[in-house]
């Protein structure tokens, strides 16, 4: 620990995260691997939706619920291994994790290349490679948030998280966008593209510099009981557990993003580039307003804001699922994007400054099951809903129930109404093993 905080120390008179080096190349691959995964899992739902309707013959629900089944072919082993994922970002080197995920994701994105070329058009597969790809970006996550702690001071945090999002949402603009017309030139070669990017990530995270090693007791502790330290943790930190439990269960009934292959091929009409379009709309609001905040940071009423941040997402969903104008849907899919980015960035802020570093893994492992969880399993609600009321009812349901837990997690939290400013909420317990 000494050894870290000389390293810390000697960052804290810096104003900004990109003066350090190590945080430049965590950057960098951060950047790299969102561009390259969004872009691969836009291209698997639309093949996935357009061979439910090409090659087997199937309806508009009843290939949309095939991108519900594509949600949660993604959730299971995101559940299952999520809480390994977090005692393995506590008990070994954060980069090695990180990066040899990322190999194992090159190899999924290389075989769903080769599939794409052999004219392997099937749904099994595409739903194995599918849910391979979603075990091993688990093991990417918590080891990736459990990183920025460890190179950034303390006070440069909210603006690191800010600069984090910038790399997630440029990517996440850029990816599925390039994607789309990759995909109408030639059909494997957004997943060739995927390849090289994540190796220049997993460059990048192995350039960094050796971080401090994980406790001694970290090793000891039988993995079993670090598990269930970690959740014993969030759960007993009510503070925590509203900040993470508001983004799961928003997310999962808010989110629109699973049926845009619906909305772009049978409602507004404009194809794989018109959906790349769309799945880079959000990011791109979001990306906007992560730079506002990287310039000049949220730092006051914080609880506040992040709670009409998410009724405004669900708003902007609502309103998406209801315009017939492809522009204004581009609009409305900013807007929710921009909302959903002040949100992320106060709840992510709170978090990592009210976590200690020996549970930071575990805790950004739940917190990413929870992220993960809304957005697969909002996937698979957002599927069987499209079945049953149609894509358009699908989407304004669910904006409007993100509208309501809101409103209820106001009340059932009320730590949330009243966080001021990111300083720690409370005093921390002893973390445990």
């Amino acid at each position: 620990m000494r050894w870290q905080g000389a390293r810390v120390n000697a960052a804290e008179s810096l104003k900004s995260p990109l003066r350090i080096p190590d945080y430049r190349r965590f950057w960098l691959a951060r950047f790299a691997s969102v561009l390259a995964t969004t872009g691969m899992v836009v291209i698997v739902g639309y093949q996935i939706y357009d061979v439910a309707r090409a090659e087997y013959g199937m309806s508009i629900p009843a290939a949309s619920f095939q991108l519900g089944l594509l949600g949660f072919a993604q959730f299971v082993p995101l559940m299952l291994l999520t809480p390994i994922a977090g005692v393995v970002a506590d008990r070994f080197d954060r980069r090695y994790v990180a990066a040899m995920a990322m190999v194992l994701d090159v190899a999924v994105a290389a075989a769903l290349g080769f599939v794409t070329v052999a004219e392997w058009r099937s749904l099994p597969v595409l739903f194995g490679l599918a849910a391979a790809h979603g075990a091993v970006r688990v093991f990417v996550g918590p080891a990736m948030s459990a990183i920025a702690p460890n190179i950034v001071p303390a006070a440069l945090i909210p603006r690191a998280i800010a600069l984090n999002s910038i790399a997630f949402q440029s990517g996440a603009v850029v990816g599925p966008a390039a994607a789309g017309f990759l995909f109408a030139s030639q059909r494997s070669l957004p997943y060739w593209v995927s390849v090289s990017l994540m190796a220049v990530a997993i460059v990048a995270i192995l350039a960094i510099r050796s971080l401090p090693p994980p406790p001694p007791e970290a090793r000891r502790t039988h993995p079993l009981r670090q598990i269930v330290g970690g959740f014993q943790f969030v759960w007993n930190e009510r503070f925590l557990l509203g900040c993470i439990s508001l983004d799961l269960f928003a997310v999962l009934l808010g989110g629109a993003t699973a049926l845009l292959p619906v909305f772009a091929r049978d409602i507004l009409h404009v194809g794989p580039e018109g959906l790349g379009q769309m799945r880079a709309a959000p990011a791109v609001g979001a990306a906007l307003v992560a730079v506002l905040l990287s310039w000049r940071p949220l730092e006051r009423e914080v609880g506040w804001k992040m709670l009409l941040a998410v009724i405004g997402y669900g708003a902007m969903t609502l309103a998406f699922g209801l315009s017939r104008n492809f522009l204004l849907s581009l609009g409305f899919l900013a807007l929710l994007g921009a909302a959903d980015m002040v949100s992320v960035f106060i709840r992510s802020s709170l978090v990592q400054l009210n976590t200690p570093d020996d549970v930071r893994g575990r805790v950004s492992a739940i917190s990413g099951l929870a992220i993960s969880a809304s957005n697969e399993l909002g996937e698979l609600q957002s599927g069987f809903a499209a079945a049953l009321l149609g894509a358009t009812g699908a989407v304004v349901f669910g904006g409007t129930g993100a509208i309501v837990v809101t409103i209820l997690w106001a009340w059932l939290f009320p730590e949330l109404r009243r966080a001021r400013t990111f300083a720690p909420q409370y005093r921390l317990r002893e973390s445990g093993p």
